[in-house]
């Protein structure tokens, strides 16, 4: 009786993503819409609270450390989250068979023009264009005096590629099966590295921005960041280099080390302003 009544829901989600596949497209620019609506009410929101009017104070770079690596410790800890989805995957379940369905119904139905947009796209969240962004911005923000600054900036990105990696082993998912020319990828593939990476970098370049830059920058530093972040992730999906459960991780995975990573910066800094007081 229960297995009778598993099978609905369960031809309902794998319909539901044959039809999101057919309509990518859409879905896809429905819910970027949807994100950057979020996004601007919550820059809107930074811009006049009174905390981003506060003067930035310095943190202790060893202070922070602490601090993120407690963060890590957290978030490794957390990865239990994870093993329950990973619980789901595989043909036979229903998370499976909706990555599978996806992918069937995307093959089918994005046109070839969509398919080379992605393909150019998804190298904004190459681990060789991640790594040049990582180095450039850690020396702006040395020459610019920020030692803290540049030292949550660079443990954030590097950090995120380690944690990447350690995720990776503990499932070792296999890749969908790939045959188009407009990208290859090797290894495992639970969850998206790129996805993680472009959320990490992309959400440290808009709080870096909301730090240090004039406030007429914050909503358009954060509309992009979003949508170059959130249209990457896609791009893996659309390029069949992923499975969407992949990429979905990789979103959760990045937005938690994100927040670990911006609340130790904060957090540091608060401190450090309390003691200048004191």
């Amino acid at each position: 009786m229960l297995a009778d009544a598993q099978v609905v829901p369960d031809a309902l989600v794998v319909a539901w993503a044959d039809a999101a596949g057919r309509h990518a497209l859409p879905v896809f620019l429905a819910l970027l819409f949807a994100l950057l609506i979020v996004t601007a009410a919550a820059a809107w929101a930074v811009q006049r609270s009174p905390l981003r009017r506060v003067p930035y104070t310095r943190p202790s770079v060893r202070v922070l450390l602490a601090r993120l690596a407690v963060g890590f410790a957290v978030v490794v800890v957390c990865g239990w989250a994870f093993a329950e989805v990973a619980e789901k995957l595989g043909d036979g379940r229903t998370l499976g068979r909706a990555d599978h369905a996806l992918a069937d119904a995307l093959q089918a139905s994005v046109p070839a023009l969509a398919l080379q947009f992605f393909a150019a796209l998804t190298h904004l969240g190459d681990p060789v264009t991640l790594t040049v962004v990582c180095i450039a911005v850690g020396i702006g923000l040395v020459l610019r005096q920020q030692p803290a600054l540049a030292v949550g900036w660079v443990v954030a990105v590097a950090g995120n590629g380690v944690l990447n990696m350690a995720l990776k082993q503990v499932f070792a998912r296999a890749r969908p099966v790939h045959d188009t020319a407009l990208a290859q990828a090797q290894g495992f593939s639970f969850p998206s590295g790129h996805t993680s990476g472009s959320v990490v970098v992309f959400g440290m370049l808009a709080y870096l921005a909301m730090r240090l830059l004039p406030e007429r920058w914050i909503v358009p530093v954060g509309l992009t960041a979003v949508a170059l972040a959130f249209s990457v992730g896609a791009s893996r999906v659309f390029l069949r280099v992923h499975f969407a459960s992949d990429v979905i991780a990789g979103f959760a995975s990045g937005a938690a080390w994100l927040a670990v990573c911006v609340a130790s910066l904060e957090l540091t800094r608060w401190a450090a302003r309390a003691g200048e007081r004191a």
